[in-house]
């Protein structure tokens, strides 16, 4: 099991502690959204990674409040209008499941690299969008994969249907490509709709290579994996970089630094995804055991596992032609047993932990400063969570 990273259920430490109290009332924003970070960084032994989220905690407090706070707008909207609709409903249960926040914190701390001021409304308006544009992505993708459960909760589509968890994936969407035009920051709408389609075409491409591990090469299982990857995850962290960076005028070899940063952020952060479906403590996750696997889906431990033992291909093939509910726990749990065997779930953390590491030598020429440093942290951070 990985070290307990983005988990918020730890004890503080005296240290920690005294820190917080030292920081009082000061950190509401920073505290609710780092302070997890910081606490699990600390019960994990990695003390310095903790001081650096304590430190950021106090440093971005007003700009998390405010993101906070145009998301706390966003659910009310849905309350107040006229017709409260299911699927109004099902894009409120999500977003009052609070996810990890860390594209926004991308947008955030990548304006706090130029000459913005903190909390902007452009830069709000920005991050915001950014949570919504991924949540609208979850609920989408719920229904795609059948899932039942969502950061801890049921998901939209069991509460109020498939279709009401579609239309809500559209409102909030909707929402998002509202703010980033009030936004009115050159490029980041372009960008956004460019990032929508390539959304798209990952899912359409994974959707198409379910249960398809044993009928092609390992480098195109590898190769396939990437374009889905930067599909589905990269896209969105580059684009939430970029769009901070081009808010804060950034110039346009930063802006490009910072997206290739972001890429590899996602790669690292969906990397992390894959090894924790198959041995990932659920209570933490707050997704179905072992979902991908059930569900046939081409993840890189899985590419790697079938390129050891290609004898593995056709028995996930066999788990993906059965309706997913219909698998039995002995099934999964033998067969995720036989891709642990092959070193697939190390590998897959050495591989995130790489990725991150390239990510890192990206900032080298950003100069020093806490921005710089929340960025390094946050990299690393996604390649060694536990959920």
């Amino acid at each position: 099991m990985r070290e307990a990273m983005w988990s918020g259920a730890v004890n503080a430490t005296p240290r920690q502690t005294q820190t917080e109290g030292r920081k009082g009332a000061a950190t509401r924003g920073g505290t609710r959204i780092l302070g997890p970070l910081a606490a699990s960084s600390r019960a994990a032994g990695l003390g310095s990674l903790a001081e650096r989220f304590e430190t950021l905690a106090a440093w971005l407090d007003d700009d998390l409040q405010a993101l906070e706070s145009a998301l706390g707008e966003a659910r009310a909207e849905r309350r107040e209008e006229p017709f409260d609709t299911l699927a109004r409903r099902a894009a409120r249960h999500l977003l009052d499941q609070p996810g990890k926040r860390v594209r926004p914190l991308c947008v955030l701390l990548a304006s706090r690299l130029g000459e913005v001021p903190p909390a902007s409304r452009a830069v709000r308006d920005l991050a915001a969008a950014a949570e919504l544009a991924h949540a609208a992505t979850l609920l989408h993708d719920d229904v795609i994969d059948l899932g039942d459960e969502r950061r801890g909760a049921s998901t939209a589509r069991v509460l109020y249907g498939n279709p009401a968890s579609v239309l809500g994936g559209d409102h909030v969407l909707v929402d998002a490509l509202r703010r980033v035009d009030r936004a009115g920051v050159p490029g980041a709408m372009t960008e956004l709709i460019d990032v929508i389609d390539r959304m798209v075409a990952a899912e359409a491409l994974q959707l198409e290579r379910r249960g398809a591990a044993d009928l092609c090469e390992p480098e195109e299982a590898q190769i396939a994996w990437r374009r889905v990857a930067d599909g589905k995850t990269g896209a969105l962290f580059a684009w939430a970089l970029r769009a901070g960076g081009r808010a804060a005028n950034l110039p346009d070899a930063a802006v490009e630094r910072l997206g290739a940063f972001g890429a590899l952020l996602g790669e690292a952060f969906q990397l992390a995804d894959d090894a924790l479906d198959l041995d990932g403590d659920p209570a933490l996750t707050g997704k179905d055991a072992f979902a991908d696997l059930r569900e046939g889906k081409p993840t890189w431990p899985i590419a790697f596992a079938v390129a050891r033992d290609p004898s593995l291909g056709a028995a996930l093939r066999e788990v993906a032609q059965q309706p997913p509910h219909a698998v039995e726990p002995a099934t999964l749990l033998a067969l995720r047993d036989r891709i642990l065997r092959t070193g697939a779930v190390p590998a897959t953390w050495r591989q995130a932990e790489a990725a991150a590491e390239r990510a890192v030598a990206l900032l080298q020429e950003f100069p020093n400063g806490p921005a710089r440093d929340a960025l390094v942290a946050v990299v690393r951070a996604a390649a060694r969570r536990s959920h």
